[in-house]
């Protein structure tokens, strides 16, 4: 079956807006609020429970699947997706036209102990088969031999782009955590902004970002202009977006048990408020208890104890704007976790994720 190629194929990289690429940072938003609340949430349950909305994977994807391993890791699919819609499209951009999209992926594994994790980031320009996928409608759309990665979500919703992770790491997935654009700038802005430190200016008047190179305490505006930016870093791919979403991250984790919610239940409410109603879970987390629990046995966890990598992947030669995993390259990373051991440096080096230089620190 030929590669899936969209309209915006050629040979040469064409600036493309990022407007979309920053939402899964607030999936750890939101698992650290739920860490700084604890079980003391317990007299909001019941009012923030409505606000989460969750997807039934299991029963969606069915017995066909690898094998459930029971060996006290975890491993999480955190999603970014917006809906073309409402205050999606005034922060994003674009068209009104209700669709929904995904354009950042993280596998995120926990190893057992719960002590540490590895990330790893999957472009969304990355060629990859693409399982037989139903939507929510209950529409087949046939397998594609090589389809862009984000597709798998636009073609069958959260059940399709776990389906073809699942293909594509032999690693079933424990949880799955989708955010929403709309709640990521109010999140970061109620958590009382992050602060990063950039090696060099950023400039990009698409993500409405320009900052000079040096320490800034971010705004939620700010934030989401950082990690949508492709045209003030790199070469204008994913990868050197990636690198800024990776060390966002970080720096977000290192402050998230400073911003003293457990001193103001009102602060701790908002929070909350809309940490649930930005994300997505899978059924066995759709509730702000089970939630609650989850995030809570993350935060042991820092950012010197997260691993943070880019799939191995390579130009496409055929086309400039798209990426091709390194298989033997990726097949080290996959084994790692399926093994729940560190991945290897040289899984990443010498490939075009691995060589993409960061220009923010924590």
């Amino acid at each position: 079956m030929p590669a899936e190629r969209t309209p915006e194929s050629g040979h040469h990289r064409k600036p493309r807006s990022g407007r979309r690429n920053a939402l899964v940072i607030a999936a750890w938003s939101a698992a650290g609020v739920f860490v700084l609340g604890g079980t003391g949430l317990g007299y909001v349950y019941f009012n923030l429970n409505d606000n989460i909305k969750s997807v039934d994977i299991d029963q969606a994807l069915g017995a066909d699947r690898p094998l459930d391993v029971d060996n006290g890791s975890q491993d999480i699919l955190v999603l970014g997706s917006d809906t073309r819609s409402g205050s999606n499209k005034e922060l994003g951009g674009g068209t009104d036209d209700g669709s929904a999209r995904s354009d950042t992926a993280m596998v995120v594994h926990v190893y057992e102990g719960h002590k540490k994790a590895s990330v790893v980031s999957i472009p969304r320009d990355t060629l990859v088969p693409r399982p037989e996928c139903t939507d929510s409608e209950g529409v087949e759309h046939a397998a594609a031999s090589l389809a862009m990665f984000n597709s798998a979500y636009s073609t069958g919703g959260a059940a399709c782009a776990v389906k073809t992770v699942e293909s594509m790491t032999g690693i079933r997935m424990d949880h799955y955590v989708e955010v929403d654009f709309s709640g990521f700038q109010k999140l970061i802005d109620e958590l009382g902004g992050v602060e990063v430190t950039t090696t060099k200016d950023i400039t990009d008047k698409e993500s409405h970002l320009d900052l000079k190179a040096g320490t800034h305490r971010l705004t939620g505006k700010q934030s989401l202009g950082l990690v949508r930016t492709r045209h003030g870093v790199g070469d204008g791919s994913d990868l050197g977006r990636i690198q800024l979403q990776q060390a966002f991250i970080k720096a977000l984790v290192e402050q998230v048990d400073s911003v003293g919610v457990l001193t103001s239940p009102k602060k701790l409410y908002d929070l909350a408020d809309t940490a649930t109603k930005t994300v997505t879970t899978d059924s066995d987390l759709a509730s702000v208890k089970d939630l609650a629990s989850f995030a809570n046995g993350l935060k042991g966890i820092g950012s010197s104890k997260m691993n943070m990598v880019t799939l191995p992947v390579r130009y496409d030669p055929a086309d400039g704007n798209r990426v091709l995993v390194q298989k033997d390259k990726a097949a080290v990373v996959w084994d790692a976790l399926k093994n729940d051991r560190a991945i290897p440096k040289s899984a990443t080096k010498g490939t075009a994720s691995g060589d993409a230089k960061g220009v923010v620190t924590s």
